[in-house]
């Protein structure tokens, strides 16, 4: 056995999470991309068969009081709020993660009022996040300008409105400054919008310690909530009076059963609600967050950097010089839960990772990345993948 299958060992035998692997349904496949989507939890089949059958099959409509239909879109996101680092009252799922950046985005530079006419979007960002602050920035009469996150602070000025930013850039798995650019953007008195998609359920986010006024993520990667399953929109409880949604629907009403001709926005995050909540996909993914029962953010921060830390070991160890290299800044501080190799023939390569039981993903043109999803992967499932890569390469 090899000294880093020994370590892989070892590492497994104290695992604070280990028993957590028995929650999700798994087979012998090494399966690194829970930064695209996430493992099945075990509980979700069940519970989605009683909504269908229990819930929708025979109480039909009486569901939406007797089984909290209603209130689902709260009721989830307070669940998922320790998550992020924010208190209950604040968090609303529903819609996709587009649609929450371009309600977070309107709302910011309605917020930060007139003469504000700039709106600032990372330069690295997910494309649809600049696609819909481009979007954001036609409707709102801004100027939109793309700026690298660490040349924010410098790029800040009187007429900045909104600053839309990552948490984690979803190529490389750089994590970002949020507590210093929130302060930086607050300071210039303009509003900061966070995307959280790479980094809640992965690594302590903090929303409510560090001010953030807005924030988007979506539940179908470390929050393991589906395929499609829905976003969610934070609101900061001390702004929530001042947020203008550009997306007033029947749901987000003070009203909703008034059937009023007028608009008069709902009390607190709760006039981030749109239309008729997904209720399948919403309640599957209540159901997946049981997993999270007994665990804290701040645990699976600490697996996720070992095992982040034994997988450059392992490459190191495992594969010939010079045949990748790492795009993941190696400093703590500094990444999320991924690993990013730039690689020759990266979409080649990562065919034949995934034919030999390993799966990660490829981003073009030449990036293999490595979502290390704490919940249910193990140290024996890093050896194993950089093991394989190693004999892929070769």
């Amino acid at each position: 056995m090899s000294e880093p299958a020994e370590r892989a060992q070892k590492l497994d035998a104290v695992d604070e999470l280990a028993d957590k692997r028995a929650e999700f349904v798994l087979d012998d496949v090494v399966y690194l991309d829970g930064n695209s989507l996430g493992a099945l939890p075990a509980v979700v089949p069940g519970r989605v068969e009683d909504v269908v059958r229990r819930q929708w099959g025979e109480l039909r409509i009486r569901s939406w009081e007797e089984s909290g239909w209603w209130t689902a879109p709260e009721r989830i996101g307070d669940r998922i709020a320790p998550l992020v680092g924010a208190a209950p009252g604040q968090i609303v799922v529903g819609d996709s993660t587009s649609v929450n950046v371009l309600k977070a985005l309107v709302g910011a530079v309605r917020m930060a009022g007139e003469g504000r006419d700039e709106l600032l979007v990372d330069a690295t960002t997910f494309p649809t996040d600049g696609y819909i602050a481009e979007s954001a920035a036609r409707m709102t009469g801004c100027t939109l300008r793309p700026v690298a996150p660490a040349d924010v602070p410098g790029a800040l000025g009187d007429r900045t409105a909104a600053v839309l930013l990552n948490h984690v850039d979803y190529r490389t798995g750089r994590l970002h400054d949020l507590p210093g650019l929130t302060a930086a953007v607050r300071a210039a008195g303009a509003v900061a919008v966070w995307d959280l998609c790479h980094s809640a359920g992965a690594l302590p986010v903090g929303l409510d310690e560090h001010g953030v006024d807005l924030a988007v993520g979506c539940t179908y990667k470390y929050l393991n909530g589906g395929p499609g399953s829905p976003a969610y929109l934070y609101v900061r409880r001390e702004v929530q009076g001042r947020f203008d949604s550009p997306l007033p629907g029947w749901n987000s009403h003070v009203e909703p059963f008034g059937m009023r001709s007028d608009f008069e926005a709902a009390p607190g995050a709760l006039r981030g609600r749109v239309g008729t909540p997904d209720i399948l996909s919403m309640l599957a993914l209540e159901a997946a967050l049981e997993v999270w029962d007994g665990v804290t953010v701040e645990t699976v921060r600490a697996k996720s950097l070992a095992l982040t830390d034994f997988f450059l070991e392992c490459v190191a160890a495992y594969v010939p010089e010079g045949r990748v290299e790492c795009v993941t800044p190696v400093a703590h501080g500094e990444r999320g839960s991924q690993i990013a190799l730039r690689c020759d023939d990266a979409g080649d390569v990562m065919k034949r990772l995934i034919e030999r039981g390993v799966v990660g993903d490829f981003r073009a043109p030449d990036v293999l990345r490595f979502g290390f999803t704490p919940l249910y992967v193990g140290f024996a499932d890093v050896e194993r993948a950089a093991r394989v890569l190693a004999q892929t390469l070769a």
